[in-house]
């Protein structure tokens, strides 16, 4: 699939309609169970390429799974800054809408509402889907803010213009931070907070345990 600047100003405009349907604050009962979902391709610098999502989903209390569930696909819209659910999204809602689990609410391993026109990928899944989610990033995309001290639980803010648009957050002792965002119907506040309470390593558990099973189907099926 070929993207012109045409198409690239008409999908900017449905992520500042979908930004505006972010809800930035707690909106729901209770969190018991947290799903990480994450994508792999089987060859990145392709275009179309075959490709494959993950869910887990964990219990909050033991930080154990509960469920895994993967589907596979052919993507087919190529790699662009900024414009990562538009590659990644159709695939993470096949995911969520084969899943016989649905959990209280979803880690993405990408960015909320830290991204330029305000709807990361994160917050264009929980938009889409009416979901509770956060985005936990690997990398910046976008903002400014100061390392947090290297103790693991400390957190500064990520800004734009003076405005709060995220957090870097410490996971673990010494060891580089993850870029936490509202996704959607939660406060930057409780996001932060799951995600340290789910962390155990530098990525919480949720994603990363989708991560580790999707390398486990990656190499499956490529030895096929």
């Amino acid at each position: 699939m070929k993207v012109d600047e045409k198409t690239l100003e008409r999908l900017k405009k449905i992520q500042i309609e979908c930004a505006k349907k972010v809800i930035a604050r707690d909106d729901f009962e209770k969190i018991e169970t947290i799903g990480g979902m994450d994508l792999t391709f089987e060859n990145i610098k392709e275009n179309p390429t075959r490709a494959w999502a993950s869910l887990v989903v964990i219990d909050l209390k033991t930080l154990k799974p509960v469920y895994e569930h993967v589907v596979e696909d052919i993507v087919d819209f190529p790699y662009i800054p900024t414009f990562l659910a538009f590659r990644e999204l159709p695939l993470l809602l096949k995911l969520y809408e084969t899943a016989k689990v649905k959990p209280d609410a979803y880690f993405i391993d990408g960015q909320g509402i830290a991204h330029p026109r305000g709807c990361g990928i994160a917050s264009h899944f929980g938009v889409e889907t009416g979901e509770v989610s956060v985005g936990v990033a690997k990398s910046k995309l976008f903002g400014y803010g100061k390392e947090p001290p290297p103790k693991r639980g400390s957190y500064t803010y990520l800004r734009y213009k003076s405005k709060i648009i995220g957090a870097i957050v410490r996971t673990k002792d010494n060891t580089a931070p993850v870029y936490v965002s509202v996704g959607h119907r939660i406060s930057l506040k409780t996001a932060i907070e799951l995600v340290l309470k789910t962390s155990i390593y530098r990525i919480p558990e949720p994603t990363r345990l989708a991560h580790n099973l999707l390398q486990v189907v990656r190499r499956k099926n490529l030895r096929v």
